[in-house]
């Protein structure tokens, strides 16, 4: 298991590729993936950045959202946790390891792409945490699609819905409820600035997931609210398995001046950062995360 602050060489802190071929249906389990995703549960240690906050974040069951509600949790701050209903198991550990710091985790079910369930999850994120502070719009899809030829319109809607629509209704229904000070933190990709020719869909949709962080950041300054992103490179969440071919798996992260994929866990400092104080100076931007792939 990697130290994550230990000084090392980060190119061989984590598994490298070749990984053993694997396929999943979406939207993934985590415990079916070979090596097993480090999202921090015995490698984050908290140090009190975010006290008594208050956090709703999708996608929390799993991958990248996982490893930002187990650091959340272990910074202080309280954890609403939104998922689909078939990853109840998966969020039910996750609300676990909340707790056993020590903090509140509300659970709350639903499918984002329809717009009545983000007002749900909202209220009762509220409800349940007394109030809110960040929100972490994490979750989305990832389809392949290796030709024009092979493009079908309902992919495209399925993208959109599940990875644009999220930001503006989670958006309208969380801004009455956050005061200066709170914190938007959305969830772009490498892909949005230098996409893959197999995931035109997906990197589209990243694309506009930074975007809408630089005009949102600018709407909800005025509200002493800050709108930041990251944008990670290749990370080994279930996306992969789910959604990319086996042979894209064995070289998965290869491709990164690093040599590697990503570990959630290692994606979580900087969620960590964009929802602290310590970032108070920092609006509308994304921050990369990607193993030395560029993002302009």
């Amino acid at each position: 298991m990697a130290d994550m602050y230990t000084p090392q060489d980060p190119t061989t802190q984590f598994p490298r590729p070749p990984f053993p071929p694997q396929q999943q249906d979406g939207p993934g389990d985590i415990h079916k993936m070979d090596p097993a995703p480090d999202h921090g549960e015995k490698t984050y240690i908290g140090k009190g950045r975010l006290p008594e906050r208050k956090a709703l974040i999708t996608g929390a069951d799993s991958g990248i959202g996982r490893a930002v509600a187990i650091a959340y949790a272990r910074e202080g701050a309280d954890v609403a946790l939104s998922y689909l209903a078939e990853e109840q198991k998966q969020a039910e550990e996750v609300a676990d390891l909340v707790r056993a710091e020590g903090r509140t985790a509300v659970l709350l079910p639903g499918d984002l792409q329809q717009e009545s369930t983000n007002a749900e999850v909202v209220e009762k994120a509220v409800a349940e945490l007394g109030g809110l502070d960040i929100l972490v719009i994490n979750a989305g899809t990832m389809p392949t699609v290796d030709s024009i030829d092979d493009f079908e319109t309902k992919t495209l809607d399925h993208v959109v819905k599940a990875n644009i629509y999220p930001l503006f209704w989670l958006t309208k229904a969380a801004s009455p409820h956050l005061k200066p000070g709170a914190s938007i933190i959305t969830t772009s990709s490498v892909q949005g600035f230098n996409p893959s020719p197999s995931l035109a869909e997906y990197a589209t949709s990243k694309a506009g997931i930074a975007n809408w962080t630089r005009a949102m950041s600018q709407q909800l300054i005025e509200r002493g609210i800050r709108v930041n992103g990251v944008a990670p490179g290749p990370i080994w969440t279930p996306l992969q398995p789910a959604f990319v071919p086996n042979e894209k798996i064995e070289e998965f992260g290869s491709q990164t001046p690093m040599g590697r994929a990503g570990q959630p866990v290692e994606l979580a400092p900087a969620f960590v950062f964009l929802a602290s104080q310590e970032s108070s100076y920092v609006v509308g931007e994304t921050i990369a995360v990607t193993g030395g792939m560029p993002v302009h």
